[in-house]
């Protein structure tokens, strides 16, 4: 399924015979990753990964064609015509999420390039991520990773692996590392430090620190941090409003991207402005570019969400694609004297017996804090997005109200 014929055209696509529901779920976990992965390429700097963004864009490119056609086959009347245009829905969410990430990687790909203030500030806390060629001569080579036990020893995470044209997007505890394996390894440098010599056999070099020369792009960055995290949840949320048809949560993706928008043209204002500042305002191009494919993530999220939020239903086939663990996302908001009001959340953990965690949440007066490291206490009117196991969202309503 989706490889290329090689002696065809690197652009010819033909139908072959394939699930829906395993294009979808494919097509998913590509989207989540190339947005991981477009994102640290840009702030990392790192042409490795921004090439494996390249290579994720064109295997959705012939993804999205194969489902397209076999949705176009699926459909023999005019109540499943309807059922199956949401899906479609998806299926073009998907591709554009693809393309935004590969604008995003073109930073970098294409030399447009970010001020070094800027690439300076955001890095400050973000886990390495570097892309690793397994050699022949590495211990960890032909080992599966429950043996190697890489996170536990080092912090270290194997979030990818590209073998030759094939690639495993959630690699598991059975998951064998072969000679030749391009991974994708993400984790605190001293942690990357360890891994990666052994890994490839070559040392580990981190790029060097770069000190902010811009002062007056503090505001942006914090902006465009902020519609990176807010896109992302976005994602989300969309794919858990199709899998529960839930328009609690696809109404907080439409609020999600409305946010988006209003930081993105604040972040453009803020961005001219900072222009004023720079030697050369054109190196603040890229900064635009970021901006601009960060507000397409976000739209592409509110299209997964169009066929929940006009009600049209949910194809079985596109929950079977979503619902791939038994974690869901849940919608709640903290009612005046409940048990949750005033409850403690650090790190992202409430100070409950149950096991959930907050992915974010929404305040009416002062708006979003995402992010699994959110450090407040529990409001009366609270909107809190959480994870968990369906058992621990049901407790964790209860709680609430």
């Amino acid at each position: 399924m989706g490889r290329f014929d090689e002696r065809e055209s690197p652009l010819s696509v033909r139908y072959e015979p394939a699930s829906v529901k395993d294009l979808l779920v494919e097509m998913k976990d590509t989207a989540e990753l190339l947005i991981d992965l477009s994102y640290s390429a840009v702030l990392h700097g790192s042409p490795t990964v921004a090439h494996e963004v390249v290579e994720l864009e064109h295997r959705m490119d012939v993804l999205q064609m194969r489902a397209r056609m076999s949705l176009m086959l699926a459909a023999r009347s005019p109540d499943e015509a309807e059922t199956l245009a949401p899906v479609l829905g998806v299926v073009g969410a998907a591709d554009k999420i693809s393309d935004a990430a590969g604008d995003i990687a073109k930073i970098v790909t294409e030399e447009i390039g970010l001020p070094d203030a800027m690439r300076g500030a955001l890095t400050e806390g973000v886990e390495t991520l570097i892309r690793g060629t397994v050699s022949a001569d590495s211990d960890y080579a032909g080992r599966t990773l429950k043996d190697i036990d890489l996170e536990s020893e080092t912090g270290v995470r194997v979030i990818a692996i590209r073998r030759e044209d094939d690639w495993i997007l959630n690699p598991g505890p059975k998951t064998r590392l072969e000679a030749g394996d391009v991974t994708l390894l993400r984790g605190p440098e001293t942690g990357v430090a360890e891994a990666y010599p052994e890994l490839a056999q070559e040392p580990f070099e981190p790029a060097e620190p770069v000190e902010p020369a811009i002062d007056d792009l503090e505001r942006a960055v914090d902006s465009i941090v902020l519609m990176k995290n807010l896109s992302e949840l976005a994602v989300d949320l969309a794919y858990g409003s199709v899998l529960f048809d839930n328009a609690a949560l696809a109404e907080e993706v439409n609020n999600l991207e409305i946010e988006v928008d209003a930081l993105q043209s604040r972040f453009e204002a803020w961005t001219l402005r900072a222009a004023r500042e720079a030697d050369d305002p054109v190196s603040l191009r890229g900064l635009i570019h970021l901006g601009v494919a960060t507000e397409e993530i976000s739209d592409a999220a509110l299209e997964i969400t169009e066929g929940v939020a006009r009600d049209i239903g949910v194809h079985p086939v596109v929950e079977m694609a979503v619902q791939e663990s038994d974690e869901i996302i849940t919608r709640t908001v903290v009612d005046a004297g409940s048990a949750l009001e005033g409850t403690r959340i650090e790190a992202g953990i409430p100070a409950t017996d149950i096991s959930t965690s907050v992915i974010a949440l929404r305040r009416p007066e002062e708006g979003w804090l995402v992010g699994h490291d959110i450090d407040t206490t529990l409001r009366a009117g609270d909107v809190v997005l959480s994870k968990g196991t369906r058992t621990s969202a049901a407790e964790f309503e209860a709680l609430a109200s």
